[in-house]
């Protein structure tokens, strides 16, 4: 059957070439006349129904038994005022189902939110494992180098941090001065600052049992892997400590009791206005120095040109250190550190591996 419209026009009609949808044609009928006139009623709040108008006092009823728009009535709202900012006089909104301003609900759902992640700051991830902020009671204001990360453990870095954190993890809390010579049986022992996965830090451990490493970082899927990995390879000279190495050199490491500091590919920060949050810096070589032994290695590498540079001369100037190679510049890659993760992606892209060794003096 053929389709009809949904609204024919009898045939005949006078309309029967009106176009059926549009805007109003100039010269328009009596009928749209009515209309456009029963629409402004409309908009002007008048119905057919309600009659004539007529003027009402405050507090007098409207025909239907309403309050007149604008009126206040016995509990001191305003009828018909449900657009927001309205306040009745016990001080609620309209349509809230508590006296009092909402923004006190908020405040509270802010502050409830605030604490929830102050808690998860604190609470460690996993119970006899690293903690989320060692050393929070310090509450110290200043520029770090690092960000911690909280990014997905897997099973086995899980199992790792579990069984083998209490015998070979500690915390930076800033409340001890550590034993290195306990804590590593007597061997001689270097500091690794960021060790990011690991495995470069266990593969030293390995080819060098006899020199202990405390490496440092606070990612914890990579201290749950370096972990993992020293523990497969039966290398039981590395600990793995969980925080900020300048709570550590500064407050938890004796006078002279490293020998040797080694920073590889550490963040470069290269926006200008980050470059205060470097980590081989001025101040961070006052902190070092005293606690290394005379004649201790402090070797970095970066693939970061500008970075290099900037640790060239930041070392070359500082008092307590001397560059051993002899052109006073970079220094080749020494046999005993293993090409890193990092290092690869950075000569993947082309970049220049520098390395830099400078001797405590």
């Amino acid at each position: 059957m053929s389709e009809q419209p949904l609204n024919p026009t009898p045939a005949g009609s006078d309309d029967a070439d009106a176009t059926p949808a549009g805007p109003a044609r100039t010269g328009s009928t009596a009928a749209d006349a009515l209309a456009r006139t029963a629409a402004d009623d409309a908009a002007a709040g008048v119905t057919a129904a309600a009659g004539p108008t007529r003027e009402t006092t405050p507090g007098e009823a409207t025909p239907d038994g309403t309050a007149p728009p604008g009126d206040v009535t016995a509990d001191g709202s305003t009828p018909g005022s449900s657009m927001p900012g309205d306040v009745t006089a016990d001080g609620s909104t309209p349509g809230s189902s508590m006296p009092g301003d909402v923004a006190a609900d908020d405040d509270a759902l802010r502050a409830a939110s605030f604490e929830r992640a102050r808690r998860l700051r604190m609470e460690p991830r996993f119970p006899g494992g690293p903690a989320a902020d060692p050393a929070g009671s310090h509450h110290e204001r200043r520029i770090r180098s690092f960000q911690p990360r909280r990014s997905r453990v897997t099973t086995g870095q899980q199992e790792s941090l579990e069984r083998l954190w209490p015998q070979w993890g500690l915390d930076i809390d800033g409340k001890r001065v550590l034993d290195l010579t306990e804590l590593f049986d007597g061997l001689p022992v270097v500091l690794e600052i960021g060790f990011g996965m690991g495995e470069a830090t266990a593969q030293m451990a390995a080819d060098d049992p006899g020199t202990g490493i405390l490496a440092v970082d606070v990612h914890t899927p990579g201290q749950g892997n370096l972990l993992g990995l020293a523990d497969k390879a039966g290398s039981t000279n590395v600990r793995v400590a969980n925080g900020d190495a300048v709570i550590l050199l500064r407050e938890m490491l004796a006078p002279e009791s490293l020998d040797g500091l080694r920073v590889y590919f550490p963040d470069p920060w290269p926006k200008a206005r980050h470059h205060k949050r470097r980590l081989i810096q001025p101040a961070f070589l006052d902190l070092v120095a005293p606690v290394l032994k005379p004649g201790a290695i402090v070797h970095c590498a970066t693939d970061w040109e500008p970075y290099a540079e900037q640790m060239l001369e930041v070392l070359t100037a500082h008092p307590r250190f001397e560059n051993t190679a002899a052109d006073g510049g970079y220094a080749p890659r020494p046999a005993f550190r293993p090409l890193t993760r990092f290092e690869g992606q950075g000569l993947d892209k082309g970049h220049v591996v520098h390395d830099l060794l400078f001797a405590r003096v």
